[in-house]
């Protein structure tokens, strides 16, 4: 991100990174950006999303080239059918359908009664037959029969981890949520062993786990447990905070800590970002609209907690990735948007304490190395030609990251 002047771009890598002029390869085909006064970045992460192909879209207007799904139905079979022959998405990767109790998180978001909720029904109008039979598939509980597969024993938490793997999911993710933060208190949890079983199955086969959590004593569980990563900071502060940081950096746990989240759970800090006009420019109404909202099931806790603990986590060296939790457009999901709120996290993390530089490396090289995606992240020889330029200096003021002037996806220019 800083020093370069020259970078080259062919056949969807980065060919060239110089200071002299002299190596570029220049032909009658060359395409020449001038970027005075403005910076060159890698295409930003959001390690925490659910999302669809219209999503994927939305997030690569705000230069966003990379979302990980933290539940849905984009794992390799899904991406295969739903982005097939699809063009200007930001790429995606994906946890498949998390490990959680009947009844538990995130069925408390879902509207009661037989009918299918509506954001899902707009959703699916506008698939093809294909697409459709993918999106249920990818979201039924079954084993490799088809058969409801509940999560009562550690053998069917290990039958329905190797379920997910086998429909292509890039790592697994557990949830561990008692509804407390959530206006939903008493929500049923899976047992220790049944985590566990999971957990181990997913390491057997050579992927990440990552833990939804809301709160500390949820973290604490699931570092226990040998989770790799928190896919929510901890929005409260017990007492025991300092042990709970040492033992999430001594078992080398990474956090997403989803301030945008914790933010909107608290109260409604998207307030003032969602009338920033480089994000009303991007968003249609029912995205505003959404963002403009907030969760709110929390009030009474303070979102300076939030902020605190990750400040300890940094302090202590946790590795902190940047990432929203961002779904649908619904209100009541409020708070957040594909894309857009990647920036504002950015400046929630700058809030709690990190520099401008720490945010941005938690937005690129940092979640590209600890999911294993060493094809980009970087303005790198060899890497993919994923970069976005804004203008001004985003390394100094992150919030100049929103000035995003051009964005190139695979090095074909999109925006």
């Amino acid at each position: 991100m800083i020093g370069v002047r020259f970078v080259e771009l062919d056949d969807g890598q980065i060919t060239k990174v110089t200071t002299n002029e002299c190596e570029i390869n220049y032909n009658e085909e060359t395409i020449i950006v001038d970027g005075q006064g403005m910076t060159l970045l890698p295409g930003l992460f959001d390690a925490h999303v659910h999302t669809s192909a219209d999503s994927l879209r939305d997030a690569l207007k705000f230069g966003v080239t990379t979302e990980l799904e933290m539940q849905g139905g984009l794992t390799k079979r899904g991406r295969d059918v739903q982005l097939k022959g699809k063009t200007g998405l930001a790429d995606v990767f994906s946890a498949g359908m998390a490990l959680t109790a009947e009844g538990g998180h995130p069925d408390e978001l879902v509207p009661k009664g037989d009918g299918i909720p509506e954001f899902i029904l707009k959703k699916m109008a506008a698939m093809s037959e294909a697409e459709r039979k993918a999106f249920i598939e990818a979201h039924e509980k079954g084993d490799q029969h088809g058969q409801k597969l509940v999560l009562d024993s550690p053998e069917n938490a290990v039958r329905y981890v190797d379920q997910q793997i086998k429909v292509g999911a890039d790592y697994i993710k557990v949830m561990i949520e008692d509804g407390r933060l959530l206006a939903a208190p008493g929500l049923p949890i899976l047992s220790d062993v049944i985590l566990r079983a999971g957990i181990d199955e997913a390491h057997r086969q050579g992927k990440l786990v990552l833990a939804h959590i809301t709160e500390a004593s949820a973290a604490k569980k699931a570092v226990e447990l040998g989770a790799d990563g928190l896919a929510h900071g901890f929005i409260d502060r017990p007492e025991w905070i300092a042990e709970l940081v040492a033992m999430i950096k001594e078992k080398h746990v990474f956090v997403i800590p989803t301030l945008v989240l914790s933010g909107s759970i608290t109260g409604n800090v998207s307030a003032e970002f969602a009338q920033d006009p480089r994000v009303v420019s991007k968003l249609s109404d029912e995205w505003l609209k959404t963002l403009r909202a907030s969760f709110n099931t929390a009030p009474e806790v303070a979102f300076q907690g939030a902020l605190d603990n990750v400040w300890d986590l940094h302090q202590a060296g946790v590795p902190l990735l940047v990432g929203t939790d961002v779904s649908v457009p619904q209100p009541s999901l409020g708070g957040l948007a594909h894309g857009a709120s990647v920036h504002h996290e950015l400046q929630l993390l700058t809030d709690a304490g990190l520099t401008a530089v720490e945010a941005l490396n938690a937005a690129t090289a940092l979640p590209a190395e600890i999911f294993g995606l060493k094809d980009r992240g970087c303005i790198q020889t060899g890497r993919k030609a994923d970069v976005i330029l804004v203008q001004g200096d985003p390394t100094k003021d992150v919030t100049q990251s929103l000035n995003v002037v051009t964005i190139w996806k695979d090095g074909q220019r999109q925006y």
